[in-house]
């Protein structure tokens, strides 16, 4: 079920229906797709980290019982962009308070597990999320995690195959492959210190 189209009362019943644990926490886990607004390389739409988190989230309440998604956090932290039109970013500071207070505010929930489709996310997230712990509300932040390769360098870069395929999976209409061009030799760390323009 998706939170925006239930009512309040639909909520609630939810809550009645699944009753509370031991421990008092309620059901169901709501699900927040975290994405971003920013390039993609001349082949991808802007909203793509955006679409692949809600894929995520949308197809893990098909297979799990008790869980519900919530609305898109679709503007965040993705200064390293900023050189590109289009782009639009909130920075670190204001995405860790966004999710800081997403979490507190849904209270009425077992859990929220953060859906992250956006690397530059990380670090805003990932500190919101232990606060939320450390205050006893059950919080857990999830992204893809790809396989190292023997070099050490994650397997594919920002816009590149992996992000391209989902894509092309997820709504191939928007996927422009004639543009497809080869991105930057950079490292994630670079590119985030430097800027995505400046390579």
């Amino acid at each position: 079920m998706q939170l925006a189209d239930a009512t309040w009362n639909d909520v609630d019943g939810i809550i009645a229906d699944t009753g509370t644990s031991d421990d008092g926490t309620l059901a169901p886990v709501i699900l927040i797709p975290l994405g971003s607004t920013e390039q993609h390389g001349p082949h991808l739409p802007l909203a793509t980290d955006t679409m692949i988190a809600e894929e995520m989230a949308g197809r893990a309440i098909h297979l799990t019982d008790g869980l519900m998604v919530g609305p898109t956090i679709s503007v965040s932290a993705s200064g390293e962009h900023a050189g590109f039109p289009g782009t639009l970013s909130i920075g670190n500071a204001a995405m860790s308070t966004v999710v800081l207070e997403l979490g507190r505010s849904a209270d009425w929930a077992a859990g929220v597990v953060f859906v992250n489709g956006h690397g530059g996310n990380h670090a805003a997230v990932t500190r919101a999320v232990d606060v939320l712990n450390d205050e006893n509300r059950s919080a857990l932040a999830w992204w893809p995690k790809w396989p190292v390769r023997q070099d050490g360098a994650p397997p594919d870069l920002h816009a590149g195959r992996i992000e391209t395929s989902l894509m092309l999976a997820i709504d191939p209409g928007l996927v422009r492959l004639e543009l497809a061009e080869a991105g930057p030799a950079a490292t994630i760390d670079e590119l985030r210190a430097n800027g995505v323009k400046a390579t």
